[in-house]
């Protein structure tokens, strides 16, 4: 254990007799799985900011605790996180300080378990540093899904206000947020394979809303995407489908200028993702006339890429609106409707 570990460990666990028998294992143990934009400059301490980002390891035992940092952005915002416990329902867990020991399991069975760490919260509300988990022993993992998928949006990719296990406008904006619960990872699971989530709240793709002073070409590179910070290796993943979901920030707009806008922002992805099936979407909580515009819309984006010579750009239109959750987003429920909707078209696609 080295030195860091070491302090990690005495500063999370001053009772001694509840911690005798676990083991801290910090952040940069080789045995830990990490999806998603993460920021490694500190490996003891590694950083992230979108919504969806996960975690995953195996430990022996009946116990699991996870230690994590929260930005506490305002001095008063706290992170979400959803926690997995081998093939249980996940929890949704409010982070309370700047620094968090989180009983993630415990009067497990004494045998090998695996545990899933999601942050359910975006850029917008914090960043969370993993310091790493104690428990009986670190084992080591099955290899990560062969597929991989990216989930391009906003505030529905983001699964802002669709937990209704708090009612809406009873607490703070994000207490609705379940990124884990949302249709991306929802997708990516009913298909075995990984996801990431690069999506922001208010963004569009010419347009933003809320004040929001970015859209998404300007931000998708980045680690840190709200604040148009910390540049990404795309070479780090590398997904085999990738959906675009915008335009519902953008509302209404001139067709040659979205269309355009929206056909260069493909070139750009198709240029660090060669070989990914691009699929672009209508909003699930758009009205009819956004809805019927978006559809109109998409066609003539696609069908221009293809004769240009892209092949491998789809588009896919939902069966209805979905705005059950707070401030007219789909519920949970809805975005499971939503996730079967969209698994349908990717096994179509790939032939998964």
């Amino acid at each position: 254990m080295n030195k860091l570990a070491i302090l990690l460990f005495f500063f999370f666990c001053p009772d001694k007799l509840i911690c005798k028998d676990l083991h801290f294992y910090g952040a940069e143990n080789s045995k830990f799985q990490y999806t998603g934009r993460i920021d490694f400059s500190n490996p003891a301490l590694p950083r992230f900011y979108a919504p969806g980002v996960y975690i995953k390891a195996a430990f022996g035992g009946s116990r699991c605790e996870v230690l994590l940092n929260d930005e506490e952005l305002y001095g008063k915002n706290h992170n979400y996180i959803s926690v997995v416990i081998d093939d249980r329902p996940a929890k949704r867990i409010k982070l309370s300080s700047r620094k968090n020991v989180i009983l993630a399991a415990d009067s497990l069975e004494d045998k090998p378990h695996t545990i899933l760490i999601c942050k359910s919260t975006e850029s917008g509300i914090g960043y969370l540093e993993f310091a790493g988990i104690r428990c009986a022993s670190l084992l080591t993992l099955p290899e990560t899904p062969v597929r991989r998928m990216e989930f391009i949006g906003n505030s529905i990719t983001c699964g802002m206000g669709s937990d209704l296990s708090i009612p809406c406008n009873s607490a703070e904006w994000y207490d609705q947020h379940n990124a884990y619960m949302s249709y991306g990872p929802l997708t990516a699971r009913m298909l075995n394979a990984g996801w990431q989530l690069t999506a922001v709240s208010g963004i569009g793709l010419i347009h933003s809303c809320c004040d929001l002073r970015i859209t998404m070409p300007q931000v998708f590179d980045k680690i840190n995407l709200r604040d148009n910070q910390l540049p990404w290796d795309f070479k780090n993943y590398q997904p085999d489908v990738l959906t675009i979901c915008l335009g519902q920030n953008d509302g209404k707009q001139d067709s040659l200028v979205f269309c355009a806008a929206y056909a260069g922002f493909v070139q750009k992805l198709r240029s660090v993702y060669p070989r990914t099936s691009i699929i672009c979407l209508t909003s699930p909580m758009a009205d009819q006339a956004l809805r019927s515009m978006m559809e109109n819309y998409l066609r003539a984006i696609v069908r221009s890429l293809n004769t240009g010579g892209d092949k491998n750009v789809y588009s896919f239109f939902f069966s209805k609106r979905y705005n059950q959750g707070c401030s007219d987003h789909p519920s949970l429920a809805e975005h499971t409707d939503i996730a079967s909707e969209l698994a349908a078209c990717v096994k179509r696609i790939k032939n998964w």
